[in-house]
């Protein structure tokens, strides 16, 4: 299995094993060893339960071709030591490189370029990424891509070149700017990221990961409407259905014309106002009628999201 990844420090051929492992590149070896060991449980198919084969062998491939190669390198005191001056000799080069602004991909990565207290955004920024790093694990070259970037930006910054709203390399180091380049293609924002994760989480049924997802969306995000209704549908599929209906009244609240919520917002209400006698009864995602639950599993929603055909 092959991963290519062409941002970042991966751009000038260099293997970023500390974006591999998703750490600043400042980070002891102690807390190095601390996030290799998380990392390792949660891909190494003796500690986890996974959903099919194919995740399975994507986990395997990751560890062992990606996390456990990256910290054989940073946790050795001599290959760290050489690494560690190799990047420090890149740096030195990169700042000479008029362009490496404006191959930026990511709008944090840009946003660290300019921040004034660039020591704590970016801690903080990896810190946040380290968290959902694994929940999907198809998304993984593109974090490790990200989070690439932000080394390279660090990596530049404290060698000597600082960027400004007004200022690219070329003009500090006295030579006149280039044209603007053309617009990039609009970003997706941060909450739109985890937007998507929880998606493809939700159509491999895995539900409790793709709620962690739609929360830290809400916490940036707290007035998308998308995300209150994909949260709300995973509510219905834990049977937890107050809960759901709070989210698809918000969603409602923030778009009338939300259709996940105009569809299933009724319905939710119909089996709250039954009485507890009602519990073994399932809706129908088709016409909303009522339909004996005569699987003794699933709970009322659970053909929602592929199920067994019958």
């Amino acid at each position: 299995m092959f991963w290519k990844i062409d941002r970042g420090l991966f751009k000038y051929d260099f293997i970023d094993h500390h974006a591999v492992l998703c750490v600043p590149l400042n980070t002891d070896p102690k807390e190095i060893r601390k996030r290799y060991l998380q990392m390792a449980r949660r891909l190494h198919p003796d500690s986890q339960n996974f959903e099919d084969n194919t995740e399975r062998i994507l986990a395997n491939a990751v560890l062992s071709k990606l996390v456990n190669p990256a910290y054989e390198i940073l946790s050795s005191e001599n290959t760290r030591g050489e690494y560690i001056l190799v990047l420090s000799q890149m740096g030195k080069r990169l700042i000479q490189d008029s362009e490496v602004m404006e191959q930026l991909s990511s709008d944090l990565a840009k946003e660290l370029a300019i921040a004034p207290n660039i020591d704590l955004l970016y801690r903080n920024a990896i810190a946040k990424i380290a968290e959902t790093q694994l929940n999907n694990l198809d998304l993984v070259p593109q974090i490790i891509a990200e989070v690439s970037e932000l080394n390279l930006v660090y990596l530049v910054r404290k060698a000597g070149l600082s960027f400004t709203k007004s200022s690219s390399a070329k003009n500090q180091m006295g030579v006149q700017n280039p044209p603007p380049p053309p617009p990039e293609p609009k970003q997706d924002s941060p909450a739109e990221q985890y937007i998507r994760r929880a998606q493809t989480l939700m159509e491999k049924n895995q539900f409790a990961q793709a709620k962690v997802e739609l929360q830290d969306a809400l916490k940036l995000e707290p007035k998308n409407s998308q995300c209150h209704s994909l949260i709300a549908m995973v509510y219905l599929r834990q049977n937890q259905l107050k809960m759901a209906k709070v989210h698809f009244d918000n969603a409602l609240k923030l778009n009338p014309k939300d259709e996940m919520a105009l569809a299933w917002k009724p319905k939710v209400d119909q089996v709250l106002g039954k009485q507890s006698g009602a519990a073994n009864v399932k809706l129908s995602p088709n016409n909303g009628e009522k339909e004996p639950d005569k699987s003794g599993k699933g709970g009322l929603f659970g053909g929602l999201f592929g199920g067994k055909k019958k």
